[in-house]
């Protein structure tokens, strides 16, 4: 049994953890092959947006027992190299230039928080449980944490950190970590709603404006600041799809990107 399952729905691809029996926690091998379909999709020029699932009860329980195991007994050296792949792992989530949006089904605990919130929107249902548990182990969510002080905020993630407490979708939602939380009936519609937003976007936009987001984000708004904003403005105004999707604004006529996804549908 695969532990990655990667299937395509038009312009649409499900990358789903497919561990159910270890609650999806990942190992050394699972973080190759997330690392592998993440840059290949994210290369596709056929596919527009991703959904992160997970089979089973649970979205991700971090790291699998038995790699632990094997690492209790590593160099820091292998260790170093281990965590460097978990590192590699997330950044390419992150930097995917599609959208990926995470389906939370079931808990996210400790380096599963870090698969959450590389992602662009996270829909959670509302039994689910999150949990940063490391300090309980003698660890500390070093590979995770820029990604999930970005999504929690520096306040709530100096709680949660601190305290390994396990916490509710409600309270994933308050703090921003999660966009959305809905009943399991609802997963799926509130998943899709999504989809169709970015089905409905210029493609170079998005890859464009999730760029934007890391670059500018938390930058003092300075003069290199205000020309680099401007330079991107103006940089994309210019391109092809720049130009046609304002075309097609003024002129109330439909952008390519638009027409593909009606003929896809």
């Amino acid at each position: 049994m695969s532990s990655l399952l990667i299937t395509t729905d038009g312009p649409v691809a499900t990358v789903t953890l497919n561990r159910p029996d270890v609650r999806n926690a990942f190992d050394d091998a699972l973080i190759a092959s997330l690392t592998a379909a993440f840059a290949e999709l994210g290369n596709d020029g056929d596919i527009r947006a991703i959904v992160l699932a997970a089979s089973g009860k649970a979205f991700c329980a971090g790291a699998d027992l038995a790699w632990m195991r094997r690492m209790a007994d590593y160099t820091h050296d292998e260790n170093l190299a281990d965590a460097t792949a978990l590192a590699v792992m997330l950044r390419t989530i992150h930097e995917t230039p599609k959208p990926v949006i995470a389906r939370v089904q079931g808990d996210v605990f400790a380096g599963g928080m870090g698969l959450v919130a590389a992602c662009d929107i996270a829909v959670a249902v509302d039994t689910a449980r999150f949990c940063l548990s490391e300090v309980k182990l003698g660890l500390i969510p070093a590979t995770i944490a820029p990604y999930v002080i970005a999504a929690l905020g520096a306040r709530a993630a100096q709680r949660f950190f601190l305290t390994a407490e396990v916490f509710s979708a409600a309270t994933a939602a308050e703090t921003g970590f999660v966009h959305e939380v809905v009943d399991a009936e609802g997963l799926d519609a509130a998943v899709a709603r999504y989809v169709q937003a970015f089905l409905g976007a210029s493609p170079a936009a998005l890859a464009q404006a999730k760029h934007l987001l890391r670059e500018v984000g938390g930058r003092a708004i300075d003069d290199a600041l205000v020309s680099d904003t401007a330079r991107r403005i103006a940089d994309i105004r210019a391109s092809a799809q720049g130009r046609e999707g304002v075309q097609s604004f003024l002129n109330k006529t439909t952008p390519s990107w638009m027409q593909k996804q009606a003929e896809e549908k």
